[in-house]
């Protein structure tokens, strides 16, 4: 059974401040059969607080990974500035919490900068399995500080209560979903079903969520991904 649709092709997504995101219409060869296997198989999703994932994830096998990076190596790795792909991760997520649920890492944006060899960069893919749009899709930001100097906040935020980080940055329990004090939003690609967002890691990112009363843990109902990271050997610049 193919399980990626081969003959899609990513188109651009520009950004504000001259970045780019690449979209992929159609991208599943079967999504509703992705999401009926959501479904049956629910239990298997789990909480896992060291990704600061706002809900619950089931971790996809290798044979389900494969034709990810087939697809991935196909046709973004020029877009994205890839020479080759060292590894590869992909998981269904299920976004769940309320705003008043939120750790206070989760009411921020982010990137996806783990474990990265030198030379190297993660590409990430968000990959929608939810028909309502209302649902989210993905938001980009830039820092209005130079980035060491949001790391440094970062790093002193995650150890903060819910409280002190609200005193200390303004932002109230809510998804991130517009510019603050930190970050500038740069654009947002909206959510549609079977279409997967590919982008750098190193841009920061949200789920794009305005009705968080919407979000559900039925992967019928609820904002159902499919997530991947693509650990990259980067073209020399």
């Amino acid at each position: 059974m193919r399980v990626v649709n081969l003959q899609a092709q990513p188109q651009r997504w520009a950004l504000a401040d001259g970045s780019a995101a690449w979209v992929v219409d159609e991208l599943l060869a079967d999504p509703q059969a992705w999401i009926e296997s959501a479904a049956h198989g629910h239990k298997s999703f789990r909480e896992r607080e060291e990704n600061f994932y706002p809900g619950l994830e089931w971790a996809l096998d290798d044979e389900l990974v494969q034709p990810l990076i087939e697809m991935f190596t196909s046709h973004l790795r020029g877009p994205l500035g890839v020479r080759r792909v060292l590894s590869a991760k992909a998981r269904l997520s299920l976004a769940t919490l309320q705003p008043q649920q939120l750790a206070p890492l989760q009411r921020l944006c982010h990137r996806d900068r783990f474990g990265l060899p030198d030379h190297g960069l993660i590409a990430a893919c968000t990959l929608y399995l939810f028909d309502d749009p209302q649902l989210g899709g993905t938001g980009f930001y830039r820092p209005k500080r130079p980035v060491i100097a949001i790391d440094a906040d970062i790093e002193r935020w995650q150890s903060m209560s819910a409280a002190d980080f609200t005193r200390d940055t303004g932002l109230t329990p809510a998804y991130q979903t517009s510019s603050n004090d930190h970050f500038q939003h740069i654009g947002t690609v909206p959510a549609r079903l079977n279409r997967g967002v590919f982008y750098d890691g190193a841009l920061f990112h949200s789920a794009h969520i305005e009705h968080p009363q919407l979000l559900s843990a039925d992967p019928r109902r609820g904002r159902l991904t499919l997530n991947a990271f693509f650990t990259c050997r980067a073209v020399a610049s």
